[in-house]
C-alpha cells in the first residue's frame, strides 16, 4: 500500500526533497503519493523577491528577506547541485557572484526540465500540523489563501522545509519609540536607494549587517556604522564605515554606544538575526534551536528525536546551501522508502550528541567549513546522490573567506573553478561596486554598464 508525505514549502529545501523523489522515480522505484504546501504563488522560497513586508495580501506573514540589488554573498561555485551544473542551465560559463535573479533562475531550471510542480498547491499555508499515536499519523490543516477555507489531510511523513530566515528576532533598546528615523529589522529591508545620503546604523556583526552594509554604501550612503555585541566584522572598511560597542540607547537622533561614543543616524537596521518558529507545529513535536551547523534535537540534522516521522530540511546555519539541502532529502527520501534503516531512539541521541560535541569543539570558520564538508559526506555515503567534490568545495569556501578578508568590497569580483565542470568562472563584464544593475538580462549580457 502506498504511503502519503506532506513536504512543507517549496523553497530550494522542499524543492530538493521532490527532485529526490523524482531521481529515485526514475531508476524504477515506487514513491509515495506527495503533498507540497506552498503559501507563496511560485516556488523558490526565500529567492523570490517581494515588495511586501509584514503581512501578505492574505494576512500571512511575508516570508521573504530578499531586497533589491542582492547578489550572492558566496562563490556559486560551491552551491552547483551535483547533478545539474550552471553551465548547463545557462549553455556556457558565467561569472562567480550572480544577484539574486540569476541564482533563482537556476534553482528554477532544474525543477522546470522536470515533472515535480505537479505536486505542489500554491497559495496554501500550513496552519497546524498534529499527530495521532493511535493511527500513526498526522494531520496536516492548510488554509487555501485564495479561497479563504480549512481543509485537512492525513499523512505518514511530514518534512518541514519552511527554512529559518524569516522570523526576525527583535531585539529592543532604549528609545526607539522616539527615534525620528526609520527604524527596520533586515527581514524587511527593500531598497538601499532609500538610504542614499543618509547616516545608518546597523545592529549586527554578521553577514546581513555586513552585506546590507556594503549595499547601502554602494548605492550612496554618506556613512555606516555597524555595532557589535561580542566582536566587530573586522574587515578594512573604507573611511565612511565604522565599527563600535553595541548600542546602550537612543536619543533622539544620536545612538549612544557602549564604550560611551556617540553618532546620529538618520535611520537604524537591526541585522540581528532570526528565529527558528514553527507556529504549526505542538510542543511535543516542535524544533527548538538557534542557528548552529549541528540543531540539537535532529539525528543526522534531519530526523526529528521526538518524532522520527516528522523531518525537517536546511534548519542548519549554512556554508554549503544548495547541495547540503539535496544531501539531505536524498537521506530522507531513503528512510522514508526503507532504504535506510533508523537505528534506536537511544543511539540517535547519542549519534545527534556526538555530532553537537564535535560542531562545539570549532574554533574559526576553516573548521565550521570541515565540520560541514564531513556532515554532507556522511549523509551522502548510503545514497545515491551523484558524488561531487566536497571537499574541494570546502577548499573554494576557504579561498572566499580569505578573499573576503582582503578586500571587502571587491571580493565578488574573484573567479572560481567548478567542481562539476573543471570551468574557471569568467570574470564579469562589470566590476561589482560598478554594477547597479541586478537583473538577469544585465547579469547576462557580454556588454560593461
Amino acid at each position: 500500500m502506498t504511503f502519503r508525505v506532506a513536504i512543507l514549502g517549496a523553497g530550494p529545501s522542499g524543492l530538493a526533497q521532490l527532485r529526490a523523489f523524482e531521481a529515485a522515480q526514475n531508476k524504477g522505484a515506487d514513491i509515495p503519493e506527495i503533498v507540497c504546501y506552498e503559501k507563496q504563488s511560485d516556488l523558490g522560497g526565500m529567492w523570490n523577491y517581494t515588495w511586501r513586508t509584514g503581512l501578505d495580501a492574505y494576512g500571512e506573514p511575508v516570508h521573504g528577506s530578499m531586497y533589491r540589488y542582492l547578489w550572492s554573498n558566496g562563490p556559486k561555485e560551491c552551491l552547483e547541485f551535483a547533478d545539474y551544473s550552471f553551465e548547463e542551465h545557462f549553455g556556457r560559463p558565467i561569472a562567480s557572484y550572480p544577484p539574486r535573479a540569476v541564482l533563482r533562475d537556476y534553482i528554477m531550471g532544474r525543477v522546470e526540465k522536470s515533472n515535480m510542480r505537479q505536486f505542489i498547491k500554491f497559495n496554501t499555508a500550513v496552519h497546524w500540523v498534529d499527530y495521532n499515536e493511535d493511527t500513526g499519523k498526522f494531520a496536516v490543516t492548510v488554509r487555501d489563501l485564495k479561497q479563504d477555507s480549512l481543509s485537512t489531510e492525513e499523512f505518514d511523513h511530514v518534512i518541514v522545509a519552511t527554512g529559518h530566515f524569516s522570523t526576525p528576532n527583535t531585539p529592543y533598546f532604549e528609545g526607539l519609540e522616539q527615534f525620528p528615523g526609520r527604524v527596520l529589522h533586515a527581514h524587511d529591508f527593500r531598497d538601499a536607494c532609500e538610504f542614499e545620503g543618509k547616516n545608518i546604523l546597523l545592529i549586527g556583526s554578521s553577514y546581513s549587517a555586513e552585506d546590507i552594509g556594503t549595499q547601502c554604501h554602494k548605492y550612496g550612503a554618506n556613512s555606516v556604522t555597524f555595532s557589535y555585541r561580542t566582536k566587530p566584522l573586522g574587515f578594512d572598511w573604507p573611511d565612511s564605515f565604522a565599527e563600535v560597542p553595541l548600542l546602550m540607547k537612543v536619543d533622539g537622533k544620536t545612538a549612544h554606544f557602549k564604550d560611551g561614543t556617540s553618532k546620529d543616524v538618520d535611520a537604524i537596521i537591526l541585522c540581528t538575526g532570526y528565529k527558528h518558529h514553527f507556529p504549526f507545529l505542538p510542543d511535543a513535536l516542535t524544533l527548538t534551536t538557534h542557528n548552529r551547523l549541528y540543531p540539537e534535537g535532529l539525528y543526522k540534522g534531519i530526523v526529528s528525536l521526538a518524532n522520527p516521522k516528522l523531518l525537517f530540511l536546511g534548519m542548519q546555519d549554512q556554508y554549503y546551501t544548495f547541495n547540503m539541502f539535496d544531501a539531505q532529502a536524498w537521506y530522507a527520501r531513503d528512510i522514508m522508502l526503507g532504504d535506510i534503516k533508523l537505528p534506536s531512539a537511544d543511539d540517535m541521541l547519542a549519534d545527534t550528541k556526538a555530532w553537537v560535541a564535535r560542531e562545539e569543539s570549532t574554533q574559526n570558520p576553516e573548521q565550521e567549513i570541515d565540520f560541514q564538508a564531513a556532515y554532507i559526506l556522511d549523509l551522502i555515503a548510503p545514497t545515491d546522490y551523484p558524488p561531487f567534490d566536497v571537499e574541494g568545495v570546502a577548499k573554494t569556501f576557504k579561498q572566499w573567506e580569505h578573499d573576503k578578508e582582503a578586500d571587502i568590497l571587491g571580493y565578488r569580483n574573484k573567479s572560481y573553478q567548478s567542481t562539476l565542470t573543471g570551468t574557471v568562472a569568467p570574470p564579469h563584464h562589470t566590476p561589482w561596486m560598478e554594477a547597479m544593475d541586478d537583473s538577469l538580462e544585465a547579469f547576462l549580457t557580454d556588454k560593461a554598464e
